[in-house]
C-alpha cells in the first residue's frame, strides 16, 4: 500500500486547506485511512479516519466542527476539509491506512499502531 498525501501550506487563523491522500490500495479489500498530525516537539495525534466498509468518520475532539474527512472511491483519495483554520492547528499531516478485517471508525481508532502504512508528511502551518 502506497500513500500519497498532498495539500499542505501556509494560511492565515480562520481559513482553509484541504488536504489529498492518494491510496494504492484494493478496494476490493476493507481498509480504513486516517489523518494524523504531528507538531514540533509533540508527539503524533490521530485527528480524523474514515472506513471504506460503512464509510464511518471518526474524529478527534480538538478537529470536530472544523474538520471534515471524505473519500471518493472512484479516485482512491481520501480528503481532509480543514476549515477554521487555527495557529495551533499548525503541523506536519501524515496519511495512514490499515487494512484487514475493518468495521467501524470507532473500532480502528485514532491510534498509531491501529494503522501499518504510512505516507510521507506535508507541512500545514496558520499563522496569526
Amino acid at each position: 500500500v502506497q500513500l500519497q498525501a498532498s495539500g499542505g501550506g501556509l494560511v492565515q487563523a480562520g481559513g482553509s486547506l484541504r488536504l489529498s491522500c492518494a491510496a494504492d490500495i484494493s478496494t476490493s479489500d476493507d481498509y480504513a485511512i486516517a489523518w494524523f498530525r504531528q507538531a514540533p516537539g509533540k508527539g503524533r495525534e490521530g485527528v480524523a479516519c474514515i472506513v471504506s466498509r460503512d464509510r464511518s468518520t471518526l474524529y478527534a475532539d480538538s478537529v470536530k466542527g472544523r474538520f471534515t474527512i471524505s473519500s471518493d472511491s472512484a479516485k482512491n483519495t481520501v480528503y481532509l476539509q480543514m476549515n477554521s483554520l487555527q495557529p495551533e492547528d499548525t503541523a506536519v499531516y501524515f496519511c495512514a491506512a490499515a487494512t484487514g478485517w475493518i468495521t467501524t471508525a470507532q473500532a480502528i481508532g485514532l491510534t498509531q499502531n491501529g494503522y501499518d502504512h504510512w505516507g510521507q508528511g506535508t507541512q500545514v502551518t496558520v499563522s496569526s
